[in-house]
C-alpha cells in the first residue's frame, strides 16, 4: 500500500496500559471479545495483556498460539493532526499511522478522513 495522507477529525486518547507485542509462536490466553470492536479479543501472554485482532491467533481456545505478529501500540491524535497511513486494516477498523514527529501507532478509522476530502 502506498502511504495515504489523512487528517484527524477528532481526538484519540491512548490507553494507560503498555502496548503489547506478540509474535508467531507466542502462547496466549484468549478472553472476551470487544463489544465496540468485534474483530478484537482480549489476550494475556507472558509479555502482558491487550486487545488483538482475532485473526492473528490460532483457533484453539482458551489457550492458543499466535500465528501473526501484532503490536497493540496506539497513536494519540488531536483533531486536525495530519497523519500518514502505512497500513489500513478495514476488518478491524484501524490504520497504522505516523504523525509529523515520526511517532507511529494504530488510530481508529472513526477519527480519520482523507486529507483530500
Amino acid at each position: 500500500m502506498s502511504p495515504v495522507h489523512v487528517v484527524a477529525i477528532a481526538d484519540h486518547e491512548i490507553p494507560t496500559r503498555p502496548a503489547l507485542r506478540i509474535a508467531p509462536g507466542d502462547v496466549a490466553e484468549v478472553g472476551e471479545n470487544d463489544t465496540t470492536w468485534p474483530a478484537f479479543v482480549f489476550v494475556t501472554t507472558a509479555s502482558g495483556t491487550g486487545w488483538v485482532p482475532e485473526r492473528h491467533l490460532g483457533t484453539e481456545r482458551p489457550t492458543t498460539t499466535v500465528v501473526t505478529a501484532y503490536n497493540t501500540r496506539e497513536l494519540p491524535v488531536s483533531a486536525q493532526d495530519e497523519l500518514t497511513v502505512h497500513e489500513d486494516d478495514p476488518e478491524s477498523g484501524w490504520s497504522w499511522c505516523t504523525n509529523r514527529d515520526g511517532h507511529a501507532g494504530w488510530v481508529p478509522h472513526t477519527v480519520l478522513r482523507n486529507s483530500e476530502d
